[in-house]
């Protein structure tokens, strides 16, 4: 009789598939007189014990895209991901470290004069008056074949905060273990220069974990906000506690479902934030000095679009986008001036309405919501509400849109494209770029795809017409970028980059 080949054997095969999956799967099938069915659930288990393996031994996780419907894999460790984070920090360090100084309840590293002096540009989330424009120069609109300038680029804590810039320093809000951080980043290098960090791990298993709100700058105070309702007004040159407030236990508020997500609104002596708080504490003014409460107003719950100071049918008016409804409120005290019913599945609105005109803004939201374009008028002492033209042509989710000449750009459910902003007609779809963010700059779009891929697009309602397209970091990317000094920062949960995008050389 034959003898039996060792490799044949159900113990060879059950010593492959434990040691390296694949190799178990090549025996199983090259293994005679074995019925496709057991093959099958063999290869199931195999596949299974490798998956296993995959993200045990080598980080690798899914996450699920901006649909909520596709996964994203990649290799992820999070010890080794903070641990890079930290040793980045080592490396960059300065040689002459003075002593930390004292903050409350924080980790503060004292700053150094800041080598790239600028003017304050994009102090505010998605820049000046939260439109998502940069007009300080012209940018580049020809970039290399290989991508534009690099000036640095390190690991960063996770989130999805984006950066305002200031006196030569980017801030930002990470998580760093189990804690949110505020950091303030050399423009020129990328060397970190302090942190400010308290304990809050905000944990979300469908969107992700960390805080979200993009901190604001405001005559050299840092205003930030993490996902579980810390506030705090930082030095913006040391990082050193000015107050504190955590604005959902000061509101008697709870947290919803994907965390405080709204930036720090700075108008005259006041912050507003959006607590969400019942019994007319929903929206919220403290002193932008002190801390102390000027008024509170309103029962709504709140969502994740960030308050807004604009002029509407000659007033001027805080624009907050509630879980469902937009309205105008008074800067002075919070009253309400008008309302416009705005409610989506899930009370789930994420994206910045946009003014048109001196009586008009634009609103948008997806899961098959849509967008409409919403027009002021006076009326007695209040002012009436209504639509001039509603949609389904464009639908942001957590994506923005930009007004360029009398046009909106913006992410349709994933895909890019550009609808009148007089009549709602959709001019062009195309350009599959995900959940990622745009910015408008010197005629063109800045595009940050979901999958960290940089893409310019000409602004033109003719049709879509990609410029150029490099890789800038890599991982899932929800995070708006940020433009000044003729510097382009992007970031992700795990890597941040700076390019230089202005067509002159900059001098340090």
């Amino acid at each position: 009789m034959p003898t039996t080949r060792w490799h044949r054997s159900g113990w060879a095969l059950l010593a492959a598939a434990v040691v390296m999956p694949p190799a178990g799967l090549v025996l199983l099938w090259m293994r005679p007189g074995t019925r496709l069915l057991r093959k099958l659930l063999g290869t199931a288990a195999i596949a299974a014990l490798g998956v296993f393996y995959l993200v045990r031994f080598f980080g690798l996780r899914a996450e699920m895209d901006g649909s909520g419907l596709t996964p994203i894999l990649s290799f992820y460790k999070k010890e080794q991901h903070y641990a890079a984070v930290e040793r980045a920090r080592e490396e960059t360090k300065p040689p002459a470290d003075p002593a930390p100084q004292a903050a409350e309840a924080t980790d503060v590293r004292p700053a150094t004069a800041p080598s790239l002096p600028a003017k304050p540009y994009w102090t505010d989330f998605r820049g000046p008056g939260r439109l998502g424009h940069y007009d300080e120069t012209e940018i580049l609109t020809d970039w290399p074949a290989k991508g534009l300038p690099l000036l640095w680029k390190q690991p960063v804590g996770g989130g999805y905060a984006s950066f305002v810039i200031a006196d030569g320093q980017a801030f930002t809000i990470e998580q760093r273990r189990d804690q949110e951080a505020v950091a303030a980043y050399d423009l020129e290098t990328g060397r970190e220069r302090w942190i400010n960090s308290w304990p809050a791990e905000f944990r979300e298993s469908l969107g992700g974990d960390g805080p979200r709100a993009t901190p604001v700058w405001h005559e050299g105070r840092l205003y930030a906000l993490g996902a579980e309702g810390e506030l705090r007004c930082l030095d913006a040159a040391t990082g050193k506690v000015l107050w504190r407030k955590n604005i959902l236990q000061d509101n008697g508020a709870a947290n919803i479902t994907w965390g405080m997500a709204n930036s720090p609104l700075i108008v005259d002596e006041k912050v507003i934030v959006l607590p969400g708080g019942p019994n007319g504490k929903s929206v919220v003014a403290y002193h932008k000095l002190t801390g102390e409460p000027l008024w509170r107003a309103l029962d709504d719950r709140q969502a994740y679009t960030s308050p807004a100071v604009v002029t509407l049918a000659g007033k001027r008016q805080l624009l907050v986008v509630s879980a469902r409804r937009a309205m105008g409120l008074t800067v002075e005290d919070g009253r309400l001036l008008w309302d416009y019913p705005w409610t989506t599945e899930y009370d789930i609105n994420s994206a910045q309405p946009i003014v048109l005109g001196e009586n008009r803004f634009f609103i948008s939201a997806a899961y098959d919501h849509g967008a409409a374009v919403v027009e002021i008028t006076p009326a007695g002492d209040r002012f009436a509400a209504r639509a001039v033209w509603q949609n389904k042509r464009m639908k942001n989710k957590f994506n923005s849109s930009v007004l360029y000449q009398g046009h909106i750009y913006g992410s349709d459910e994933g895909i890019l494209a550009c609808v009148n902003a007089q009549t709602g007609e959709q001019k062009w779809k195309g350009g599959r770029y995900g959940y990622g963010q745009l910015l408008l700059a010197s005629g063109h779009l800045v595009v940050l795809t979901e999958s960290g891929d940089l893409v310019l697009v000409k602004a033109t309602p003719e049709r879509h017409q990609e410029a150029a397209r490099f890789s800038a970091i890599e991982g899932k990317t929800w995070n708006h970028p940020a433009i000044a000094a003729g510097r382009l920062l992007v970031r992700n949960t795990t890597e941040m980059a700076c390019f230089r995008i202005s067509k002159q050389q900059l001098q340090p």
